[in-house]
């Protein structure tokens, strides 16, 4: 290579250079995308199958309570959404709040069992109905529940009362060393309590995290349909 190629090379590289990094991290997403598309496309087909399936043993549920085989499925969706950019649209509407929660808790009561934890429900909330989406609001609960049983203590609570700014489900961890609170200021945990705060505001409520004497207490707020 003569003198003067060198020096060309040399004035073209810090323009080349960066262009052929950043052609290397794209081809690297779009093998990473090709991926999960293929991962997805094999998970749908089963859960698929077994959504065609007749029987509350498979996961099913109703359309206010899904069942833990209609929350993997959204889940998938979530999935397709966060590779692909296609999610379809929530189907707010007014819902029975004491059949999603009661859903929630029976699906939980029999992991929270073999966890030696009992989970108990007071409600005040008379036959209270909320705008929501059934899939989204179980999802909700479901990663409510599941902190309180992966990590609070023996008594688990859910309790659900009207208040001026809506329903409040409010689920009290039992706990005594604020393990909930720690991981929600770890970046490598507390992913269930994002999903919840997500919901809450893509419903118009809110969800808040405190300390109380029962333990770990976390809020979940959601308007009242009209005439509620």
């Amino acid at each position: 290579m003569t003198g003067r190629a060198v020096e060309l090379l040399g004035g073209v590289w810090p323009v080349l250079a960066p262009a052929a990094v950043a052609g290397g991290a794209w081809m690297r997403a779009a093998r990473r995308r090709l991926q999960l598309n293929r991962a997805m496309h094999e998970l749908r087909r089963p859960l698929q199958a077994l959504a065609l399936s007749p029987g509350e043993a498979l996961g099913h549920g109703s359309a206010e309570a899904p069942g833990p085989l209609d929350l993997a499925l959204m889940a998938l969706e979530d999935m397709d959404f966060a590779v692909n950019g296609h999610r379809p649209a929530a189907s707010v509407r007014p819902v029975s709040a004491r059949a999603v929660v009661h859903a929630a808790l029976e699906r939980w009561r029999p992991l929270a069992a073999r966890a030696d934890r009992s989970l108990s429900l007071e409600w005040h909330a008379g036959s209270a109905v909320v705008m929501a989406d059934p899939p989204r609001l179980a999802q909700a609960l479901d990663n409510l529940l599941a902190n309180a049983v992966e990590h609070g203590g023996l008594r688990i609570s859910v309790e659900a009362s009207i208040r001026r700014s809506g329903l409040r489900i409010a689920v009290a961890d039992g706990g005594a060393d604020g393990r909930v609170a720690a991981r929600a200021r770890d970046p490598r945990r507390g992913h269930g309590l994002d999903v919840v705060r997500r919901i809450a505001a893509a419903h118009g409520g809110s969800f808040e995290l405190r300390r109380e004497v029962r333990g770990m207490v976390a809020a979940l707020e959601l308007p009242l349909a009209a005439g509620t």
